[in-house]
C-alpha cells in the first residue's frame, strides 16, 4: 500500500486499552460571532521512508466509570508485508499546511490489571490506526482508532466490555516531544466507548480516559531518531 498523506479527521482517542481521544474545539461567547479558523502550519516528519515503533514507557491507565485498568506493556511496530508504521516517502513526508500521516499496525496490550478485586482484565484491538504528526508549539499527535478498534473485557467478579470507538473512528491529540528517542504522551485523553455487562460494570458510562507515555524509535536505522519539524 503507498503511503498516503491525509488531512485530520478528528482528534481520535483511546479508551481502556489503547485507545485515546481528545477533540480540540474552540468556542466563543454567547452571541459572539465565529472567526476564520487558523491554518495548520507545515510539517515535515523525518527520515522518509523510515519505519517506526512506539512502545510504552511506564504503565497505560484506562478509566471508565468505577472500572480502571492499568497495563504495564505496549506496543504498536511494523510487520512484514505491512505498510504500517512507516513515514511516508519524500515529498509524502511533507505537508505545506497540515499533519502527515501514517497508518500504524494496531497496538498490542498486555500485563493488564483492574481496580476492582477478583476481576481479570484482557485488551483486544483491531483494524487499520493511524497517526497524524501536525508541527507546532506543542507538537501534536493525532491517534486515530478505527470503529470497534479497542476492546477491553474484564472477568470474574464483574463481567464487563468497553468497546472504543463503538460507533465511528475516533481521534486522540497527544503531544509529541522530538528526542532520543522521541517521546508521545497521552494525558487524560477521552474517548467515547459503550459499556456492556452486568453487576459491577459502569454501563452509563460512555466516555473512557486514558493516559500514557510511549517511546517512538526509528526501527530502520536505531541511530536515527523520528523527528517532527516545520
Amino acid at each position: 500500500m503507498t503511503p498516503r498523506r491525509l488531512r485530520p479527521r478528528a482528534v481520535l482517542a483511546c479508551g481502556a486499552g489503547l485507545a485515546v481521544t481528545a477533540a480540540l474545539t474552540l468556542t466563543g461567547a454567547a452571541g459572539a460571532q465565529a472567526g476564520p479558523a487558523a491554518a495548520a502550519g507545515s510539517t515535515t516528519v523525518t527520515p522518509a521512508g523510515h519505519s517506526f515503533a512506539a512502545t510504552l514507557n511506564g504503565k497505560a491507565g484506562f478509566k471508565a466509570g468505577s472500572v480502571t485498568a492499568t497495563c504495564t506493556a505496549s506496543s504498536s511496530r511494523p510487520s512484514d508485508g505491512s505498510d504500517g508504521n512507516r513515514i511516508p516517502e519524500a515529498p509524502g513526508n511533507q505537508n505545506p499546511s497540515g499533519p502527515v500521516t501514517s497508518g500504524i499496525n494496531a497496538p498490542t496490550y498486555s500485563g493488564c490489571t483492574a481496580s476492582l478485586p477478583g476481576v481479570t482484565t484482557t485488551v483486544t484491538t483491531s483494524g487499520a490506526w493511524q497517526v497524524s504528526m501536525q508541527n507546532g508549539s506543542p507538537i501534536t499527535a493525532t491517534l486515530t482508532i478505527p470503529t470497534g478498534g479497542f476492546v477491553l473485557k474484564s472477568s470474574g467478579l464483574a463481567n464487563c466490555t468497553i468497546t472504543a470507538a463503538p460507533t465511528a473512528a475516533a481521534d486522540i491529540v497527544a503531544t509529541y516531544t522530538n528526542g532520543s528517542p522521541s517521546k508521545l504522551t497521552v494525558s487524560n485523553a477521552g474517548v467515547p466507548v459503550k459499556v456492556e455487562g452486568g453487576f459491577g460494570c459502569p454501563t452509563s458510562t460512555t466516555t473512557s480516559v486514558f493516559n500514557a507515555v510511549y517511546d517512538i524509535t526509528d526501527t530502520t536505522d536505531p541511530a536515527s531518531q523520528i523527528t517532527v519539524s516545520e
